[in-house]
């Protein structure tokens, strides 16, 4: 198998596995309604699918680099299909606070196993692409899974998630097929470059991790409050949430089209340049009505996704002996510590307005940019004139 489909196989399973991250919030509703949980109780469902995933996955990275300890991704994929599904087969709370958790393990062993595979097939030349489109799989598996649930449970009601295995266990033989494709040796091609080492690229990674984690809170505060918004201009609820997808696959297109771009013309510059250009289509946005703002909104969704993959290629190029660890921390922790951060802007919303909340995105993405630019990852001018 050459790269490209190796790495589409395992952006497959990336699909497949993200698929289940959104369950849980998709069966709420009729949870609440056949066993009478409180809002509470059904949020600290999703509290501990999240929290688990989010701090375990670092952990799993660091056994892997430093013990060479890895759950197989095709039992980790299965772990999080088997234990979500299970979840509408019982009414005891207890028991579906423990299949959350258990199924956030398989989701979160997944990522830095997977992403050290996708490591190691990438080459210098094209890590950038090869990591947008495995990162692109789970956007899709993201946006699918409602879809999924939705539709199992329409047809069976909350027995019917047991439905939602089925794509586990197919990507899980297919997998077992194309592992020893995967499995490549690391040479001088395929190993990222270390633009830094030793405590300075431990500080480096820490700075990454700070920009991406604020780019995440500006992502989710506008997942979370651009919909409400839209709602107050006019909008009626579906078409608010229609935009505010179409405004998410925008996002998934520019990841590879980035991440091409991103190996070509360097990857610092182009994190800048889509983190800045993201700005003034937001403020347009806000200033506009009709046809321009709705395209204003697409292109900040273009721009501000776009170098979500490449910031992970650039940790792995910047800690190379722990890819795992690095994987975990920037697909784990930052985005679970920016969706934390829509607490905060939640309570600017309560105590000014929606609207002042939303401006909090242009500072958060300007203070993103601007520690990606001070940050010791060399510039693409430095390295073609160090002959890199």
């Amino acid at each position: 198998m050459n790269t490209d489909r190796r790495v589409f196989t395992l952006s497959l399973a990336h699909m497949v596995t993200d698929i289940y991250l959104p369950v849980i919030t998709s069966m709420l509703p009729l949870l609440i309604l056949t066993y009478g949980y409180t809002y509470f109780l059904a949020g600290l469902l999703v509290t501990s699918y999240n929290i688990t995933s989010s701090l375990t996955q670092p952990l799993f990275g660091w056994a892997s680099d430093r013990h060479g300890f890895q759950i197989p991704i095709a039992f980790s994929l299965l772990i999080s299909g088997v234990f979500i599904s299970f979840m509408g087969l019982t009414g005891s709370y207890p028991l579906l606070l423990l299949l959350a958790a258990l199924a956030a393990i398989g989701h979160s062993s997944f990522h830095p196993a997977a992403l050290s595979l996708v490591s190691r097939i990438a080459s210098n030349l094209n890590r950038g692409k090869i990591t947008s489109i495995f990162v692109v799989g789970g956007n899709l598996g993201y946006a699918l899974g409602p879809l999924l649930a939705g539709a199992a449970i329409a047809y069976a009601g909350l027995p019917g998630t047991v439905l939602l295995i089925i794509p586990a266990v197919i990507m899980a033989v297919v997998l077992k097929w194309i592992i020893p494709a995967v499995q490549v040796p690391v040479t001088e091609q395929t190993a990222p470059r270390a633009s830094v080492s030793g405590h300075a690229a431990r500080k480096t990674l820490m700075v990454l991790f700070s920009a991406s984690t604020l780019r995440a809170w500006a992502a989710f505060a506008a997942i979370a409050f651009l919909p409400p918004y839209l709602i107050g201009l006019g909008y009626s609820l579906f078409s608010a949430n229609l935009l505010i997808s179409m405004m998410l696959m925008a996002g998934v297109a520019s990841q590879i089209i980035g991440g091409i771009i991103s190996d070509r013309w360097g990857r610092k510059e182009f994190v800048i340049t889509g983190l800045l250009l993201s700005i003034p289509f937001f403020i347009l946005f806000m200033l506009t009505t009709g046809a321009v703002q709705v395209t204003c909104l697409f292109l900040f969704g273009f721009t501000l996704w776009s170098s979500f993959a490449i910031t992970v290629a650039m940790s792995h190029e910047i800690m190379p002996e722990q890819i795992g660890l690095t994987s975990g921390l920037m697909i784990g922790v930052a985005i679970g510590a920016g969706g934390i951060g829509v607490a905060v802007s939640g309570l600017v919303a309560d105590a000014f307005s929606l609207q002042a909340a939303l401006m909090m995105l242009p500072v958060l993405i300007v203070a993103a940019a601007v520690l990606v630019a001070v940050m010791q990852y060399p510039w693409r001018s430095a390295q073609v004139h160090a002959g890199a």
